[in-house]
């Protein structure tokens, strides 16, 4: 918020009462008022606009200061047991050809405390304008020892001199200041009808300007803290975000973006633009957010969750519409499905620096239709890029979406760039100030696994494989310097692989991931999924399956075209 001092003509003609020419100049000035007062939501404009049409057709010198907590944060301070005004000034008009005086008496963003016996005090505390049709040099100099600067009184001394409340919706948001100099003709009662009609006009404008910024604060806040702090780099990718709010013109959206670790160390790439703005569009961001995440819970292909989430969409606010991708990527078979419900399609950056539009079938948006939602599987190379994105970032109203993401693989194209380099290029080349929508950008580039990350070997359904399996994980965890989770991983190693000779039949997969956390899984030919029971105390059986429960952080199983496979999770030392 950057404020001037506006400097005026003096020659300009000022207002005098009583007569028809002054009649037609209060109404001519009050016309000006209307027009030019309140063309932004931006509290330091507004000022600025009164001090335009103030100085120096109705003072030669004027100032507009506000409650500090409405500039700061669009809220009305608890008042003060002493009576005491913390204010900002937010604009000062001048009309002197050298306003070096004023700068130095009265800097604009200043925060002052007036203490209760100064008249802008009073002002504030009664809601009444106080005026001196001359400022006494007595009342100056009181003035300027409160201030600690001599510059002050030189200022005030024998003005006429007019404080007025700023008043709007039955609340003091401020005060405004006009001075006329020695010289000229001192305020009277008329002047006071008339300046309390400026700063009612204005007042209701700063009311809306806090509003407005309140609302947006709120929601910004609101948007934020349901955005992920940080997001974790999964096993076989690495991850870089950026996300960058609404211009103010625009107002906060609903764009999203997220990175859910899945079972088997893989993971699920979301990114979403909830349509409209404001706190509604940030809420009904948060609540798809949290229900992808739900659902990805479930380990369900990318086509269900975006098809559950439509229904759910449309039952959370019908009335809202939104645009969702959702990948799922297996960094041990590098497949990679994605799913778009109207979506701006995806980006895959090549090894060697070329770009592509991914050929996903868009959709409808959520909120929309109940159609099944098609999905498409490819093999991502080492290497590969992957680049999620809202419409933001490649429409405006200079130019449409097509020509928007012919610039967006410009920036994306070239070999080994840096992920975080590419997010910054990416945002920076974005105009500042101009009318824009929210951004949401996730890259993630595959990276071939190495020996310290994947392990596995095939066992012959026999139960001799069982000490097999024990040695193959402790030597393995030995290598991995994770000694420490030996015992208990060796002790569920055998009870999962145990159960898939017993039950599964054919040859047995065990799968060591180290990465966030460290994986075990047991691939078999069956497709039953393992069921806790209740133990019973004349049996030996059935006690697997309760000690994995207690032993690990978490567990499950998945199908897979051959089988199933089960899977245990234990936190890394």
């Amino acid at each position: 918020m950057k404020s001037r001092f506006v400097t005026k003509d003096p020659a300009a003609p000022s207002i005098r009462m009583g007569s028809p020419a002054s009649m037609h100049e209060q109404l001519s000035l009050l016309n000006a008022a209307s027009k030019r007062i309140g063309s932004t939501l931006d509290m330091f404009e507004t000022g600025r606009e009164l001090m335009d049409v103030a100085v120096p057709r109705f003072a030669d010198a004027a100032g507009i200061l506000v409650q500090d907590r409405l500039v700061t944060e669009g809220e009305f301070p608890h008042q003060t047991t002493d009576g005491s005004a913390l204010v900002r000034r937010i604009a000062v008009g001048v009309s002197d050809p050298s306003p070096d005086v004023y700068a130095e008496a009265f800097p604009v963003d200043e925060v002052v405390s007036y203490a209760p016996w100064t008249p802008y005090a009073r002002c504030m505390a009664t809601g009444n304008p106080i005026l001196y049709p001359r400022l006494g040099r007595r009342t100056a100099e009181e003035i300027g020892r409160f201030w600690k600067r001599s510059s002050v009184s030189r200022v005030l001394e024998d003005s006429s001199f007019l404080v007025v409340p700023l008043k709007a919706r039955g609340r003091v948001l401020g005060f405004v200041i006009f001075t006329r100099r020695p010289t000229s003709q001192p305020f009277d009662d008329h002047d006071v009808n008339l300046a309390e009609e400026l700063a009612a006009r204005t007042a209701v404008c700063l009311d809306n300007a806090r509003l407005y910024s309140r609302e947006r604060r709120t929601a910004l806040t609101l948007q934020s803290s349901l955005l992920p702090v940080d997001l974790s780099q999964p096993l076989g990718l690495t991850i870089a975000s950026r996300y960058l709010p609404a211009s103010d013109l625009v107002g906060v959206g609903g764009d999203w973006y997220d990175v859910i670790q899945l079972p088997g160390c893989r993971v699920a790439l979301v990114v979403g633009d909830v349509m409209g703005h404001g706190i509604r569009a940030a809420a009904t961001m948060g609540q798809l957010r949290t229900a992808a995440r739900t659902l990805a819970s479930l380990d369900l292909s990318p086509a269900d969750v975006l098809f559950r989430l439509n229904l759910m969409s449309q039952d959370l606010d019908a009335s809202q519409i939104a645009t969702c991708v959702y990948a799922t990527y297996d960094p041990v078979t590098r497949r990679c499905a994605i799913a778009s419900a109207g979506h701006v399609p995806p980006i895959l950056v090549r090894p060697g620096g070329e770009t592509e539009l991914l050929e996903v079938p868009p959709g409808l948006p959520l909120g929309i239709g109940s159609e099944p939602i098609e999905m498409r599987e490819f093999t991502l190379p080492h290497g590969t890029v992957l680049a999620f994105y809202t419409d933001g970032l490649v429409e405006s109203r200079d130019r449409d979406i097509e020509e928007g993401i012919g610039a967006l693989r410009g920036l994306l194209s070239g070999q080994d760039r840096d992920l975080e380099e590419a997010c910054d290029l990416t945002i920076g080349a974005q105009r500042p100030g101009h009318e824009r929508d929210d951004i949401a950008l996730l890259l993630a580039r595959v990276n071939e696994l190495s020996d310290n990350e994947i392990a596995e070997v095939s066992l012959p359904a026999d139960r001799r494989s069982v000490s097999q399996a024990r040695r193959f994980t402790r030597a393995t965890l030995g290598e991995w310097g994770l000694s420490s989770l030996c015992d208990n991983t060796e002790l569920m190693v055998s009870e999962l692989v145990t159960n898939a000779i017993e039950h599964g039949g054919g040859e047995v997969e065990l799968r060591l991931l180290r990465g966030p956390a460290l994986v075990c899984e047991v691939s078999d030919t069956s497709a039953s999924a393992p069921v806790m029971r209740e133990m019973s105390s004349t049996s030996d059986t059935g006690r697997g399956l309760h000690l994995i429960n207690w032993l690990a952080h978490r567990w499950g199983s998945r199908t897979t075209p051959k089988g199933k496979i089960v899977w245990i999770e234990q936190r890394l030392p």
